[in-house]
């Protein structure tokens, strides 16, 4: 087993503070940040005031999350800690979400049209092009806080400043701090372009979790046994609560990895998706998502184990593209599907925006243009630190991985 290494994030002392004295309460039989399901929904009920039936699939997936959470990860106190508070404000968002849609039934009745999904595996270039082209106001694109505290609907003459912003940026602002290591690792800023992940979560189903803490029961029900239709259901319900308020777009740009493996859920309940989908050589893909996901869980474990999260991952990823292949052979949508390989787009990126806008029929102003040009400028690569990896460091091979990755090498191959 081979565990942490320059891959782990690093710790200050406040963080490993907060553990040791987790440690401490957990020595004498006291643990303060334990996960218990039953707790988390009573809490979120009388908090929100809640009077209806829950949603069975939330209730489902946060009892199979807090489980494997508890009975698998290996997560330390502060571990513990963030992902308690985590859940238990998903619930209570998802259950006043679920109010304002009861209470204004028209809601779910408006029109949302041709949304955009980028689908492409993790590190193909999908967050960049993701972030360039929310620079065009004709893209509307949820946002991090938007999506961590979505209650009361966003209104537009507050958007850019109101008290759910303020309290995400202060918590950023703490968690940067804390762990200054965190922004090399991974991007995040308050009112970036949040991925799809931050929606599935407020139905306890979502890949998210998983990027933090190792929960392979809960994976293995997220892949094999839950409901992607009815979580892509709410995940249009999401966006139609959040357009309701008045701050809408052309069209909705959204974004994840994950939905490589429900591209025929996505169909059923946005039939007129355009779909951009980024390649990248899966020797290249896997180890550097492995090293995001390893470093993420460094933070949640002491117990994170590179080898392990490397054949996890290889076995994901592979999993999800084989289901994405199968689909997209059934469904008949190849003029909604455009592919792009990283390396054209890290060539030209410009050029790539444009030929995505022409393909679906977009106008792409010159403004928006240069914008997207300026936002390049000073977000140039590595530009909190350099992530660096290895295959090996992650116990593989390239030779194993184009095995495990035949499918795709074979799809690749007829582009």
């Amino acid at each position: 087993m081979k565990e942490q290494s320059s891959v782990a994030i690093e710790r200050t002392f406040a963080l490993n503070s907060i553990n040791k004295v987790g440690g401490a309460l957990k020595a004498v039989g006291l643990n303060p940040f334990s996960l218990n399901a039953d707790k988390i929904i009573a809490k979120a009920v009388k908090k929100a005031s809640f009077k209806g039936d829950l949603p069975k699939q939330l209730v489902q997936g946060l009892r199979l999350l807090v489980d494997s959470i508890n009975n698998e990860s290996k997560a330390n106190s502060f571990g513990e800690l963030a992902l308690k508070s985590m859940l238990e404000r998903m619930f209570y968002n998802r259950l006043k979400v679920e109010q304002v849609l009861a209470k204004n039934p028209s809601i779910e009745q408006q029109p949302i049209t041709r949304p955009v999904f980028i689908i492409g595996m993790p590190r193909t270039g999908t967050s960049i092009l993701h972030a360039m082209m929310h620079e065009d106001t004709a893209n509307r694109s949820p946002l991090s806080w938007e999506c961590l505290l979505p209650y009361p609907v966003p209104q537009p003459d507050t958007f850019h400043d109101n008290p759910q912003l303020k309290t995400i940026a202060k918590e950023f602002d703490q968690l940067f701090k804390l762990v200054p290591d965190f922004k090399k690792k991974h991007h995040m800023e308050v009112d970036s372009p949040q991925e799809c992940l931050g929606i599935n979560v407020l139905d306890m189903n979502s890949f998210q979790t998983s990027a933090q803490v190792y929960i392979p029961t809960y994976m293995d029900w997220f892949f094999n046994q839950s409901d992607q239709t009815e979580t892509m259901r709410f995940h249009k319900r999401f966006l139609q609560y959040l357009q309701s308020g008045g701050v809408k777009g052309e069209r909705w740009l959204l974004k994840s990895p994950v939905h490589l493996m429900r591209l025929k859920e996505i169909f059923e309940v946005y039939p007129d998706a355009c779909i951009i989908m980024t390649h990248r050589s899966p020797a290249k893909v896997v180890p550097s998502a492995s090293s995001l996901i390893a470093s993420v869980r460094s933070l949640y474990s002491d117990k994170e184990d590179l080898e392990r999260t490397g054949k996890e991952q290889a076995a994901t990823w592979s999993n999800y593209f084989n289901r994405f292949l199968e689909a997209r052979k059934d469904l008949d949508k190849e003029a909604q599907i455009l592919d792009l390989r990283f390396e054209d787009f890290v060539s030209d990126q410009a050029g790539t925006i444009q030929k995505i806008y022409a393909h679906f029929g977009w106008d792409l102003k010159d403004a928006a243009l240069d914008k997207m040009k300026e936002f390049l400028v000073q977000n140039p690569k590595d530009k909190h630190g350099a992530h660096e990896y290895s295959l090996e460091d992650f116990g593989l091979t390239e030779q194993g991985i184009n095995k495990q990755f035949s499918n795709y090498i074979h799809f690749l191959e007829k582009l």
